[in-house]
């Protein structure tokens, strides 16, 4: 083999490697590119999602803060009027009150003033322990400081030691609240009077 025909070879040998070369370089290019592809539509998919979502959000946040708002109204106006029920229940026994006012003048009968009077006071008696007020019992009980205020205490034969035995003003509960404390006279321990009248007698 001539050397120009060797050099010929050599030549086109080179170019079928350049060309192969060439052609896997622009393979691999475009498999990089489609892989691009996908991963720029993943990320555009992506940027949407997020979007979405935070319209999402943004219209959950406006909704709480609606909802909110609402409760907000709702608890103000349950605080403000909470008495309505209450009052409409006391309304009625103070027209019954000023009704027997205005006829009160146009008779003279008395026992038909207490009646009208005592109708009236069974009422709002009544009405009071509809919403949960009851009066304090106190008649024959043993002192409890948790309902009862003690005005003194009185030595009274055949009682019980701290038996109230006086109601100077009723009590009341509601619920389970004590509204106001019965304020009462009790029986005092013989045993206490007893030492109090001896250490009287002594330092006389």
């Amino acid at each position: 083999m001539s050397e120009e025909t060797k050099k010929t070879k050599e030549k086109e040998e080179h170019k079928t490697k350049k060309e192969k070369k060439s052609g896997k370089g622009k393979r691999e290019l475009e498999e990089i590119k489609k892989e691009l592809d996908v991963v720029l539509e993943k990320v555009e998919e992506l940027e949407k999602q997020n979007e979405e979502l935070k319209d999402s959000l943004l219209r959950k946040v406006a909704e709480f803060e609606n909802y909110k708002r609402r409760t907000e109204k709702d608890q103000l106006n349950l605080l403000e009027y909470a008495a309505e029920s209450v009052l409409l229940k006391i309304i009625p026994i103070f027209d019954d009150l000023n009704r027997s006012l205005e006829h009160i003048d146009e008779t003279d009968n008395v026992e038909s003033i207490k009646e009208g009077l005592k109708l009236v006071v069974d009422k709002f008696k009544k009405t009071l322990e509809e919403v949960g007020v009851k009066k304090i019992e106190t008649k024959d009980k043993q002192f409890d400081y948790n309902y009862h205020e003690a005005l003194m205490q009185q030595n009274v034969e055949g009682v019980p030691p701290h038996t109230i035995i006086t109601e100077v003003e009723p009590g009341y509960i509601y619920k389970d609240k004590v509204l106001k404390h019965a304020k009462v006279i009790v029986s005092q321990d013989n045993t206490e009077a007893s030492e109090k009248e001896e250490s009287g007698e002594a330092q006389n």
